[in-house]
Order: structure tokens, then C-alpha cells, then sequence
């Protein structure tokens, strides 16, 4: 075995990202995270499109983020990989797929805005993977800021248990800094320095009360989490620094606590504050539970444990075309160690990857790795038939992670090349784009022969066109964006069909039962062939079946759309072994099933 590097120790890991609703200033927050850990020496800005992360031309032009880039950053000791994700709905699956595999993340809430729409779809998602997570309450120089306002937004529409570990000093053009109610002491940034330096002062007199009663508020949130804090708070004792900051960290990750810290990133004032959170309070890959998976061939759960010294296993979060290697794949390490050169099996394809490169990136630029340990996030070249959502392991210690699941295209457009040399090269581009962007799909219209593209938004078709001019050279008009309904239903339902009929002398009898239930909006459609499996009919016909209501759901009863977020179940089927006959059961399990959505 070899040995691991000196630098290297998962306790001091943090995988985090930061998350926000439209122009709270996240990318902003980024960029004094940045600075401040010395990534970079002169902050960006995103309305001048100086931003480090927004690296696309389309970014700096927008003033928006686009795709979630990584970067790598030191902060006490600790190595902090970022993840800076959009804001924009449009632009939602890079926080979803961010949110799979990172294990910490940073909410930012516009002091004036609190708890906008984007910001609960957020907080859902960072809910479905059990990421612990920190809110940053930014723009706190705003006319109209107003802290206790987004903490009580929190609570009231996220039900989240937010409680300040610090207050701000002042509101608006007031705000000066933040009083840290751990240690019972306030700072006061220096403008000159753009805020690298910050005297530590007593709180002032019009602020201790405020303060007093907001750290009480803050010991009693967080003693239940730990014994020796509820002993000493019930004792009316002053509690130790430390013994509150584990209290806060237990809270944190036990997913009952959710920190909450002021500052205004365009100020300059309470980065440092949130970079200690992050390293004190937020998870290292060995706080989170073994990752479960599954033997690909006995679908037996495995786990995987944080330890490089483990069977090597990763799973691909996102594509990105790369212009000098083609493709780069960004993966999170799980466990084992990834060595430049190795071959990994990609379960899904049964096929041996190997990584030719290994990077560690920082936005659009890349630092060369000859290797990387579980509880790494970087990007690798070489992958061929890699998308996202497959998993890599280990050839001898074989293991699958849950596949990514993504929502489907709102909206639809067709997209026409200018030119023959267009069209040749059309095809590529947007093979490439889907790749990369899971909510972008492509297909021939089989009455028009036109190329349909969807995605989530107008924006986002808007974005992928002018890539495709920009980025892949093709030359497209575009027609109009139209919405892409879709149908559902709104409550369980069970429906039997029977088909006993004699067509031209040959009996045809079939019996399909099915169980239709609504799934969480964007789990998309899914059959679940229930049955026993010693069931006697033979599998082929148990498959044929499935793929009937697969193709039957693409047409739904109410106006013809295709049903989404539907849960089916096949309970039973009925059959004359002497009268097997593949239409037959076809038939049957078409009328079943639309039987049992008219009904729900």
C-alpha cells in the first residue's frame, strides 16, 4: 500500500457549496471567500463580469451564473473544495447534481429578500440528500435589510430551527460589522483593506442587551445536542467557548441546528466569520454516514467508507466540454484513491475507464494531480462512456451508486440549421450539450422532420443556441419556445383488464392488474413489476408488459400529453399457458393502465 501524502488528512476536508435564489449575492460571497483564503489576489465583480467563477462568456455578459464551477481554497488548516452554483430556476440541476455530492452547504438569503422562491427549492433539495447546511444572511448595507425578518422566514417557510451565532452591528448604511455571540465580542471591518482587517472590540452599549438575548436564545437552541452544555445551562454556569462550538457542530450535523451568520459580501464584512463556520460547523467526508450502494450483479447493499486506504469508488456529477481534452468528467471520490493511469470499471456500461488525467480545477483553470483520495472533488480526462449520475469503482470490489434523477424539459423549441455545413455539424454540438446538461434533450420530430430541443426555461434554450453558435460554430434559426405540458394524477388508483376474445379462430386471453400512485413532482415515471420472483410467466412476457405502459404513458387521457410523476405497479398477471400471445398482453396492459389514471 502506499503511503499517503503528509498534507493529506479527511478530518480537515470540507466539500461544500454555496447556494442562493437569483441575486442574493452568491457568486459575490465567492468571490470574498476567495479572497480572503488568498485563491485570488484582486476580488471580481459580477456586474463588471470580473467574477473568478463566472468564467463563461455568457456569464460575463448576463451577470448571472450559468454552470457550477469548483475551486480549491485553505482556510485554518482545512481545504475547503467550493462548489459556486446558479441561482437561476432555469439553471436548478446544477444545484441538484452539486447538492448529491457535496456534504456541506452555505445558503445565502438577501437581507431585503429573506426566503425567496428559489431559495425553498433549495432547501428541498439540500433535504433530499441530508446536506447539513449554514445561512449566510448577505447585503446587510441594503436600504430595507432586515435580519430578524430572513431569520423568522426561515423558520416560518423552511421550517428550519435558524438560529444567529452572530448579529449585525447596525442595518443599511449603518451596518459596520457583526457581534459574535459565542465569544461575546464585535467586529469592525477597515474599508481601506477591503476588509481583510477587522479590529475585535466590546460590544457596544446600545447592542448588549440585543446581544445578551440573542446568545441566550442561542445556548438554549443548542444545549439539547449536547450533555455537558444542558448540565452547565441548566446551572446558570457560563459555558466554555469550545463546549458551545461542539454543541453548534453536533446540531449542525444532526440536521436539528441551522446556523445563522450576517455580513454583506459587496462590503466586505462577515466573510471571515462564515469561513470559521464552515470549517467548525459543517461536515468532513468522515461525519456523514458510509455511502449505500449496490453489487451490480447480486443487488446485495454494500457500503463504502470515507477511507482512501478502501476499494477505490466515485461517482461522475457532471460533464463539461473541454476545448484542449475534449470532455472533462467531475467526480467526488468516495473512497479508495484515484491514481493517474488507473482503470475503473463504469458498472452501468460494464466497460474499464481509464483516467488519463486527473485535475484539480479552480473556475475554467486546472492544476495537474497524479492523485486523488476519497473525500476529493476534481475533474478527470479520458472517460469515454461516462455520464452523469455512473459510478466508477473498483474492477475487484465492484459497487453502484444511486442513479441521479433529473426533471423533465418544461419547454420545447425546433431548431433549423442555416446551412448544409451547419447541419453536419449540428448533430455533434448538441450530443455534446446533452451530455454535459442532463434537462437538455434533443429529438426528430417524426411528422416535420424538424430537430426539437427542450430544457427548463426559456433562458436556458436561449443559452444552449448561442453556445451552439459560439462554442461549436453551428449556425441555427430557432423557432418560437413553446411549453411542454405534461399530465399527472392526484391520488392512488387499481384497475383489472381482461382480454378473452377469439380473433380469426386463435383464442387470445391475457389478465394485466396494475396499481397507479402520484410520486414526488420530478421523479419523472417509473414501473415496478412487483411480482414474486418464481411468478410463472416467463420474464420476456413480464418485460413486455412494463415497456406496453412505458410507451402507453406518452399519451395521457386528459389532452394527449405524456404523464409524468406517476408511480405504477404491475400486482398481477393472468394467463393460459396453452394461449401465451405477446399482443394479447400488450393489449391488456394498456387498458389497464389507462383505466387506473382515468380513475385517479
Amino acid at each position: 500500500m502506499e503511503e499517503l501524502p503528509n498534507t493529506y488528512d479527511i478530518k480537515k476536508i470540507r466539500n461544500i457549496g454555496l447556494a442562493a435564489h437569483i441575486d442574493a449575492g452568491k457568486t459575490t460571497t465567492t468571490e470574498c471567500i476567495l479572497y480572503y483564503a488568498g485563491k485570488i489576489h484582486r476580488m471580481g465583480k459580477v456586474d463588471e463580469g470580473t467574477a473568478q467563477m463566472d468564467w463563461m462568456d455568457q456569464e460575463k455578459e448576463r451577470g448571472i451564473t450559468i454552470t457550477a464551477a469548483a475551486t480549491t481554497l485553505f482556510w485554518r488548516d482545512c481545504m475547503i473544495n467550493l462548489i459556486d452554483t446558479p441561482g437561476h430556476v432555469d439553471f436548478t440541476v446544477e444545484v441538484e447534481r452539486s447538492l448529491r455530492v457535496l456534504d456541506g452547504a452555505v445558503i445565502v438569503l438577501c437581507s431585503v429578500g429573506g426566503v425567496e422562491p428559489q431559495t425553498e427549492t433549495i432547501w428541498r433539495q439540500a433535504n433530499k440528500y441530508g446536506v447539513p447546511r449554514l445561512a449566510f444572511v448577505n447585503k446587510m448595507d441594503r436600504a430595507g435589510a432586515d435580519f430578524e425578518r430572513a431569520v423568522e422566514m426561515m423558520r416560518e417557510r423552511l421550517g428550519a430551527n435558524a438560529v444567529p451565532i452572530n448579529i449585525p452591528w447596525g442595518e443599511a448604511e449603518t451596518f459596520v460589522g457583526v457581534i459574535d455571540l459565542i465569544r461575546m465580542q464585535a467586529y469592525k471591518w477597515h474599508e481601506e483593506t477591503l476588509g481583510a482587517k477587522f479590529d475585535i472590540v466590546p460590544i457596544p452599549d446600545e447592542l448588549l442587551d440585543a446581544a445578551k438575548t440573542a446568545r441566550e436564545m442561542l445556548i438554549e437552541s443548542v444545549a439539547e445536542f449536547d450533555d455537558e452544555l444542558m448540565e452547565l445551562y441548566l446551572s446558570d454556569r457560563e459555558p466554555p467557548v469550545e463546549v458551545i462550538l461542539r454543541a453548534i457542530r453536533k446540531g449542525t450535523l444532526n440536521h436539528g441546528f441551522v446556523p445563522v451568520l450576517a455580513g454583506s459580501a459587496l462590503k466586505n464584512k462577515g466573510i471571515q466569520p462564515l469561513l470559521d463556520a464552515i470549517v467548525d460547523f459543517l461536515p468532513s467526508p468522515i461525519d456523514i454516514p458510509p455511502v449505500k450502494g449496490t453489487h451490480p450483479k447480486t443487488g446485495m447493499e454494500l457500503t463504502r467508507k470515507a477511507d482512501p486506504k478502501a476499494p477505490f469508488s466515485a461517482l461522475a456529477f457532471k460533464i463539461a466540454a473541454d476545448k484542449y481534452v475534449e470532455k472533462l468528467t467531475y467526480i467526488r471520490i468516495y473512497s479508495g484513491t484515484a491514481k493517474l493511469g488507473g482503470q475503473y470499471l463504469n458498472p452501468r456500461s460494464g466497460k474499464k475507464e481509464r483516467l488519463q488525467k486527473i485535475f484539480r480545477m479552480h473556475a475554467n483553470k486546472r492544476e495537474p494531480l497524479s492523485r486523488a483520495f476519497a473525500g476529493d472533488v476534481v475533474a478527470v480526462a479520458g472517460l469515454k462512456q461516462v455520464f452523469t449520475g455512473d459510478t466508477l469503482c473498483d474492477p475487484q470490489k465492484p459497487i453502484v451508486f444511486e442513479e441521479m434523477r433529473f426533471p423533465e424539459p418544461v419547454i420545447f423549441m425546433a431548431v433549423e440549421p442555416v446551412s448544409k455545413a451547419d447541419s453536419d455539424k449540428m448533430y455533434k454540438a448538441l450530443k455534446h450539450l446533452a451530455e454535459e446538461d442532463p434537462t437538455f434533450r434533443f429529438h426528430e420530430d417524426p411528422e416535420t422532420g424538424q430537430t426539437i430541443i427542450s430544457g427548463m426555461g426559456e433562458l436556458h434554450l436561449d443559452v444552449i443556441t448561442t453556445r451552439m453558435r459560439r462554442e461549436f460554430g453551428v449556425n441555427v434559426n430557432a423557432g418560437k419556445p413553446q411549453v411542454a405540458y405534461r399530465e399527472t394524477i392526484t391520488r392512488p388508483a387499481r384497475s383489472r383488464f381482461t382480454l378473452d376474445k377469439v380473433v380469426s379462430g386463435r383464442k387470445l386471453f391475457a389478465e394485466v392488474e396494475v396499481e397507479v400512485e402520484p410520486a414526488e413532482t420530478g421523479t419523472g415515471f417509473v414501473v415496478k413489476d412487483i411480482l414474486p420472483e418464481d411468478f410463472p410467466l416467463g420474464k420476456q412476457f413480464r418485460e413486455l408488459i412494463k415497456n406496453e405502459i412505458l410507451m402507453t404513458k406518452e399519451s395521457g387521457p386528459v389532452a394527449g400529453y405524456p404523464l409524468i410523476d406517476i408511480i405504477t405497479k404491475i400486482v398481477d398477471i393472468g394467463f393460459d399457458e396453452e394461449h401465451l400471445d405477446e399482443p394479447a398482453f400488450a393489449l391488456a396492459a394498456s387498458r389497464a393502465f389507462m383505466d387506473a389514471v382515468r380513475k385517479a
